[in-house]
């Protein structure tokens, strides 16, 4: 069978199993309702998001389960938050989790082995430090995650270069970058639109957030230069800015808010919400593509260019906070009333 023919079949595969969801969720009743604290104004099935984990477990069954730690931190994690978009966890019970999927994760990496003649202490304090910046890149992941497109949109935006890369460095199978990549563009096409037919829910940005960070995590063992992180640059930027400007005020972190540039976007200035997507996806897609094909490739050049350009984005988020934020005090002051 042709290699073409066989991603043919997997996205078929992969467009069936989400259409057997869809009877799944409507028959148990998985939804998202709308709150005061939510982007969206009608009910929509939840948990379409579970398509990247099964289109994990495909390749696997297909391609000889060549990452089984993989595959089973994702399981794990994925698993919890489906359960948890059905019946709301304990925060604690999912923290624990996210920490011992991305300790799997590390696994198959080979983050977690040390060389002949290290030091245990040395790797042990690299890989606490890994697992707390990584669990909270996933959790920002999975903050991003709410309007229509953006979790799909921004995932192919990072799948695309690391593509682009992979021909380059070789550093994981490039048939699994291309399944994710379908299982993407089968979720897009209910998700990437005015009028939703489904949301990724936990199970997908959690989900998706794990198996990226695999593939960030392969290219910067691969080519030892973790300025690569440059690839989730907006994200990066939106989400920790806006924990930042959350902590400034006083706010608990663990509830919901309405408070990401992208949610000043879609909600008071009424951007339609796969514009706002399209920007972001279009963005990240641009400061990759320029790091892979203009920057030098050297180490201290990408690190020039990953400072600049988090400098530039975090002073574009400034600016555009300063400007609109005021019409989201408005929008908390009329909740008040």
């Amino acid at each position: 069978m042709g290699i073409i023919t066989t991603y043919c079949i997997i996205a078929v595969i992969l467009l069936v199993a989400e259409l057997v969801y869809f009877r799944i969720a409507d028959k148990f009743n998985i939804i998202d309702k709308p709150n005061q604290r939510s982007s969206h104004t009608r009910i929509v099935l939840r948990g379409g998001g579970i398509i990247f984990t099964i289109a994990l477990w495909i390749w696997s069954i297909r391609y000889g389960f060549e990452y089984p730690w993989l595959l089973a931190g994702v399981t794990l994690a994925a698993g919890v938050s489906f359960v948890d978009d059905i019946h709301s966890l304990p925060d604690s019970l999912r923290l624990v989790v996210q920490f011992a999927s991305m300790f799997l994760v590390f696994q198959e990496v080979g983050l977690l082995s040390v060389e002949d003649g290290g030091s245990w202490l040395i790797q042990g304090l690299i890989v606490l430090a890994a697992l707390i910046v990584c669990v909270g890149a996933t959790n920002i992941y999975n903050f991003m995650d709410g309007i229509n497109g953006i979790t799909g949109g921004y995932s192919l935006a990072m799948v695309i270069p690391l593509f682009l890369l992979n021909r380059k460095y070789a550093f994981m199978e490039e048939s699994l970058l291309i399944v994710i990549g379908l299982s993407l563009l089968v979720f897009c096409l209910f998700n990437f639109r005015k009028k939703a037919k489904c949301f990724a829910g936990d199970v997908g940005s959690i989900g998706i957030a794990l198996i990226l960070t695999f593939c960030l995590a392969r290219l910067m063992m691969v080519t030892g230069d973790v300025a690569w992180i440059v690839l989730f640059l907006i994200y990066g930027v939106d989400g920790v800015l806006t924990i930042c400007h959350r902590i400034m005020l006083h706010e608990n972190l663990g509830q919901a808010h309405r408070k990401h540039a992208y949610q000043l976007m879609a909600n008071e200035l009424k951007i339609p919400h796969v514009v706002v997507s399209t920007i972001y996806m279009v963005l990240q897609l641009a400061v990759s593509l320029i790091a892979i094909y203009v920057i030098p490739d050297t180490i201290v050049a990408h690190w020039a260019y990953l400072v600049g350009a988090a400098i530039v984005m975090g002073l574009a988020y400034i600016l555009f906070k300063m400007k609109y934020y005021h019409l989201h005090e408005a929008y908390l002051k009329s909740l008040e009333k």
